[in-house]
Order: structure tokens, then C-alpha cells, then sequence
């Protein structure tokens, strides 16, 4: 691409966006990347959800799913945009010369750089349930598929979750300490504490469906 600052994962293709990751500009970063990981967690979801069939109750169930699959993926590509926009305007703000201007600005985009990745991780939430029904009610033939998505989806949240670690410890550089930040923007604390839980939850998840999937001889 000419103008590599337009890259978006909504729009451009893997090559251009992998190649834009790739430089050292920060835009798109981890955060734009945990974005796109979500994207593929829900893709593969939806796939899943394609090639299984169910009947009663179930078919509900399993359309419900994929509309979220759908939803889903196309929120966090946005979300993927998002954190690339939030994560230039965070390395700017370091650029600036030290003084009262530069710590403001600071503060406020790590603010809006931590609630992005909250907002990325609570998109993530929303995934696991759906991949424990396919886990269950799935083909089974896609297992497999739905253990990749767990990665996926694990390698999202854990990256949402770390860069809001940063972008809160990042308040700090202003003089408030963490107990201060804390108190200052408890639903981002809750949050990262939410994010710890749901990391587990996928985990437990992958080791059930390697432990029903994988030959004994093959497990790790």
C-alpha cells in the first residue's frame, strides 16, 4: 500500500495489515493484533456452527450462536481499528516534551487506550460460552477447529488484558499511585480482574477438548 497510515483491518487485505504490523510505527500494535485474533476465534466459531446440525431446542440455540459468531467478528475488526488509532495517539503523547502537556496527554490516552483493550476483552467474553456449546453440542469431526479458536480467543483476551495492565500502570507516570488509579477507574480494575477468570475458563475449556480429542500418546 502507498499510504500506510490508511491500514484497517476491516478493510485491508492479510498482506498489507501483516506488513503494516510488522513495521516499527506501533499503529497497528499488540492490541490492534489481540483484536484480529478475536476476529479469527469468532470465524472459526462460525464455521463450526455451519457444518453442525441439531434439532428441537437446539437449532435455536445454535442460530442464536451464529448470529453472535457474525456480530461478533466484525466488532472486533473495529475494535482491531480501534486500538491501532488509540495506540498512535499514546506513542504521540510520549513524544512530547516533558512538562504538564505531555502528562495529560499521557493520561488521557491511556485512558482511552485501556478502555479499547476493556472493550476487547469483554467482546472476547462473550465468545467462550459459545465455543463451550460447540465444545458439546459441535460437529465433532471440528473439534479440532474449535480447540484453534480457543487459542485464538485465549491469545485475544490475554492481550487485552496485559495492555490494560500497562495502559493503567502508565497513569502512574503523573504521581498517582496505583491504589490511586484504582479508585479513579474501578469498572477498568474490575475488568482486568474479570479478564484473569475468563483466561481460565478458556483454559479448562482447551484441556477438556484435548483431553476427549487427543490421543493419549499426543498429549502435551
Amino acid at each position: 500500500m502507498n499510504d500506510r497510515a490508511k491500514v484497517s483491518a476491516t478493510t485491508s487485505t492479510i498482506e498489507d495489515w501483516t506488513d503494516a504490523l510488522a513495521r516499527a510505527t506501533g499503529s497497528p500494535g499488540g492490541g490492534a493484533a489481540s483484536g484480529v485474533m478475536l476476529a479469527m476465534a469468532y470465524a472459526l466459531t462460525s464455521m463450526v456452527a455451519g457444518y453442525t446440525e441439531v434439532d428441537g431446542p437446539l437449532k435455536q440455540e445454535l442460530d442464536a450462536l451464529k448470529d453472535r459468531a457474525v456480530a461478533g467478528r466484525r466488532a472486533a475488526l473495529h475494535l482491531a481499528d480501534e486500538d491501532a488509532a488509540a495506540s498512535k495517539s499514546f506513542g504521540s503523547a510520549f513524544r512530547l516534551e516533558p512538562g504538564e502537556e505531555r502528562e495529560n496527554a499521557i493520561r488521557e490516552a491511556s485512558v482511552t487506550a485501556a478502555e479499547t483493550s476493556a472493550d476487547l476483552g469483554r467482546t472476547g467474553a462473550d465468545a467462550v460460552g459459545d465455543l463451550e456449546w460447540l465444545a458439546q453440542h459441535g460437529n465433532p469431526a471440528l473439534v479440532a477447529d474449535v480447540a484453534v479458536a480457543c487459542g485464538a480467543l485465549r491469545a485475544a483476551v490475554a492481550g487485552a488484558r496485559t495492555n490494560m495492565s500497562f495502559d493503567l500502570g502508565s497513569l502512574t507516570a503523573g504521581g498517582e499511585s496505583l491504589d490511586d488509579v484504582r479508585k479513579q477507574h474501578p469498572a477498568l480494575w474490575e475488568t482486568a480482574q474479570q479478564l484473569d477468570e475468563l483466561l481460565g475458563r478458556i483454559d479448562r475449556l482447551t484441556a477438556d477438548i484435548e483431553g476427549k480429542a487427543v490421543p493419549a500418546e499426543l498429549q502435551g
